[in-house]
């Protein structure tokens, strides 16, 4: 299934939604026409375990297509939100995780150049993400090095406490997209939440595609270009740490409970890394995208309307 939140109108409050051809079936709506009592947002999806995606997917088949009055808006009409619009805790990311990524951060970055023995942690807030179509905020009196890094996003489903690779992929409960937008500039003493964490930081969606689609999560292609012009390209197989390791490495030390989401690391090709460098500024447009899940595309704004900023 690809669930999503989203928006009828503007007045209308964020709902849950599947996404069925053109439609976005509204999963409430649907429950009630079939004497079910699904919930309405994405984390309640969650907290309901498999007995609720069962019982989502009992009604989906009762449905056959042809959906009850009211139920269903033709997707083209809504706004899409982020499948999280407001994550229950900071988002776990992962840094330096695939191999030539690590070599240009360490040429650029002044990062470690040996590949590392764990994953590196780092975490986003949960007021960086921002939805489908949402401005990514570009603050130059804070960062002239705003960069990009499109990454597999990983949702869990149930609580994962000192797990094990075998088992790791079974507290999945979906995969989806994030950018993780760094100012390079604001890395910390080696912290990166500030350089990372700010507002609009985590461009996250536009749907989550549910666990059973994606038996293995490192066979995607994912790509991220700026203006059109293509600056990443690469495939998940390539992660030093696969999904099933970072779920594990993290659960051994922080309990991973329902609706915690982990942005996976990025491949090579970030402006920072590049000859000369490359950072987003206003007007830019930068698109994200990962193989069977979907597709990102975020302008950038000034946030400092009264800043002169130029490449």
């Amino acid at each position: 299934m690809k669930l999503v939140t989203y928006r009828a109108s503007i007045e209308d409050a964020a709902r849950l939604g599947v996404i069925v051809d053109d439609l976005v079936v509204d999963v409430a709506a649907l429950g009630e026409a079939y004497g079910e009592d699904l919930p309405d947002s994405m984390l309640g999806l969650i907290d309901a375990g498999r007995p609720g995606l069962s019982a989502l997917q009992a009604c989906l088949d009762e449905a056959d297509g042809d959906f009850p009055i009211h139920s269903a808006t033709a997707l083209a009409n809504v706004r899409l939100l982020a499948p999280i619009p407001r994550p229950r805790k900071n988002i776990f990311g992962i840094g330096l995780n695939y191999l030539d990524h690590v070599l240009e951060s360490a040429k650029a970055l002044d990062t470690n150049k040996d590949l590392p023995k764990q994953p590196v942690i780092f975490s986003k807030p949960p007021t960086s993400v921002i939805g489908p179509d949402e401005p990514i905020l570009h603050n130059s009196k804070i960062t002239r090095q705003l960069d990009w890094e499109v990454e597999l996003a990983v949702i869990l489903g149930t609580r994962a406490s000192r797990v094990s690779r075998e088992t790791a992929l079974k507290h999945v409960f979906g995969y989806s997209v994030m950018i993780d937008v760094s100012a390079r500039d604001n890395r910390r003493a080696g912290q990166w939440i500030y350089s990372k964490g700010m507002d609009s930081y985590a461009p996250f969606g536009p749907v989550i595609v549910t666990a059973d689609e994606i038996p293995d999560p490192q066979t995607l292609e994912l790509w991220l270009t700026v203006n059109g012009v293509e600056k990443q390209r690469s495939n998940t197989a390539k992660m030093l740490f696969k999904v099933d390791e970072l779920i594990a490495d993290i659960s051994q030390g922080i309990t991973l409970e329902p609706g915690d989401i982990i942005a996976s690391g990025t491949p090579e090709g970030v402006g920072a890394g590049r000859d000369p460098q490359e950072f987003m500024w206003p007007g830019d447009t930068v698109v994200a995208h990962v193989e069977g899940i979907g597709t990102l595309r975020h302008p950038v704004v000034n946030s400092t309307p009264n800043d002169q900023t130029g490449s």
